[in-house]
């Protein structure tokens, strides 16, 4: 991506010392923006309420505190998606999945950024 002149950032709802925490840990060479109560998650149409079955399922089962990570209590979420933005703010490809388990391929993004 470098090469071809393209950052890599990742947005995410969680809290900002969290974030800081996955960096760290995972040791990734990008960014990780905050988006508190996801504005710009909502604002771009991406935003969800995950369901109360769903929201028992990750207290209970999976053990995972999502109103403590992202420091609300509304239970939302963004889709996995994927944006390449030129160095004129316009998008110029967008990728979003309802599965957050199917993550765009890296080798669709880098496809996008060549035709730039």
């Amino acid at each position: 991506m470098q090469s071809l002149g393209a950052s890599l950032v990742a947005i995410s709802p969680q809290l900002q010392k969290f974030s800081r925490e996955l960096v760290t840990e995972r040791r990734l060479p990008f960014e990780v923006l905050g988006d508190p109560g996801l504005a710009v998650a909502q604002s771009f149409g991406v935003a969800f309420k995950m369901p109360a079955k769903m929201q028992r399922v990750y207290r209970d089962i999976f053990k995972l505190d999502l109103p403590h990570f992202n420091g609300d209590d509304s239970w939302m979420l963004p889709m996995p998606a994927r944006y390449v933005v030129d160095r004129q703010a316009v998008i110029r490809s967008a990728e979003v999945n309802l599965d957050h388990t199917r993550r765009p391929e890296v080798a669709a993004t880098l496809d996008v950024l060549r035709t730039l």
